[in-house]
């Protein structure tokens, strides 16, 4: 029986390009090869799609090191719609690769995890694995996603969003909204941004002018959300075939060890700065509350395939943070660990996760 062809597409335009490939990376170690064949796919930070070496370790994040794709010179033709076919350029000639049958996109950060790429290989017409073009949209945008969340009755971290003209024409207005969320410490992010990229914790006032510059230089918008007290947990959301209630899985924690959060640095180059233990340690009736908060947010976001939902168990109750639409997918990242530990292994999860794609189309 011929395998199924899997087109792998990692990297990308954005300040997350090396959290991609070690996605990619963890995709590549745990695909099942007597099932599937795999075309790694690499998108430079330039944009540029380019052939990747098929090998995991090439791709994986080691003692801190970055991985890039980068171009040596040929580059991937994407089929035209309605078939198939791709194929390599170089020094203007082309040769086939074969056709896909399907695209897995492991992409993190604007211009692949935001809707583009998802309209991109639709209008070509392959199948594809992971959310459609709106769900992805509304996830990246953290001012969308939380009104979404709001209109579907979610309890949301209070936040107020800042765009920089608005910022620079009347800042006085949103220190005064900023002012009405209350105590310190406050979370300044991008609005589109992920990986903890551009993220700062304000413990004092003084700080919020700087915090904000980091955040604008990531993106135009951001949210200012209020710190709440509390632990910081986490499940998977994945889709069932012939059903519009997803699964989730059990919850995991995120517990910090050093550091003032979960930044970039704890969550990719210090081993050290969190542990994240699965399954957490919950009544079952609060898992039960927060699979149902998932299930829901997943919903409001018309999310079809897989998610991360992030919350905050407060004194108050469950606050949704919210939800990553392509999550982190080493084997120790937390969507993969959530269903290992309720009994789906990453292989498995990978095999659903494609079939999914097929019946989509």
């Amino acid at each position: 029986m011929a395998k199924t062809r899997v087109a792998l597409l990692f990297g990308g335009a954005s300040s997350e390009h090396s959290i991609s490939c070690a996605t990619a990376s963890g995709v590549l170690s745990a695909i099942d090869r007597d099932k599937y064949e795999v075309l790694p796919i690499g998108i430079t930070r330039d944009g540029v799609f380019v052939p990747a070496v098929d090998d995991a370790k090439h791709w994986a994040l080691t003692d801190g090191e970055l991985p890039v794709v980068e171009f040596f010179g040929e580059t991937v033709i994407w089929p035209k719609a309605g078939s198939k076919e791709f194929f390599l350029e170089r020094a203007g000639q082309r040769t086939s690769l074969g056709e896909v049958d399907v695209v897995f996109p492991v992409l993190h950060g604007p211009n692949g995890e935001d809707g583009t790429i998802q309209g991109f290989i639709e209008l070509i017409g392959l199948p594809y694995v992971g959310n459609g073009v709106f769900a992805s949209a509304a996830g990246m945008d953290k001012e969308f996603s939380k009104a979404l969340f709001m209109a579907a009755g979610l309890p949301v971290t209070p936040h107020v969003v800042i765009h920089r003209e608005q910022w620079l024409a009347d800042p006085e207005t949103y220190l005064e909204k900023i002012k009405a969320l209350g105590s310190l410490p406050l979370f300044v992010k991008p609005a589109r941004a992920g990986s903890s990229v551009g993220v700062s914790k304000v413990k004092d006032m003084s700080d919020f002018a700087l915090a904000l510059e980091l955040a604008f230089d990531e993106d135009s918008k951001v949210t200012v959300e209020r710190g709440l007290v509390g632990r910081e947990l986490e499940c998977a959301v994945l889709s069932v075939i012939g059903s519009e209630q997803p699964k989730v899985s059990v919850a995991g924690e995120i517990v910090i060890r050093s550091g003032e959060f979960y930044d970039f640095d704890a969550k990719y180059r210090d081993a050290d700065a969190a542990e994240l233990i699965c399954p957490a340690e919950l009544s079952s009736s609060e898992l039960e509350q927060m699979q149902k908060l998932a299930a829901k947010a997943f919903r409001a976001l018309g999310c079809f395939g897989l998610a991360r939902a992030d919350f905050f168990l407060t004194k108050d109750g469950f606050f949704v943070n919210e939800l990553n639409l392509m999550p982190g997918f080493t084997p120790i990242s937390m969507y993969p660990k959530c269903w290992q530990a309720s009994g789906l292994s990453y292989p498995d999860l990978i095999d659903q996760l494609i079939q999914l794609a097929f019946h989509r189309n």
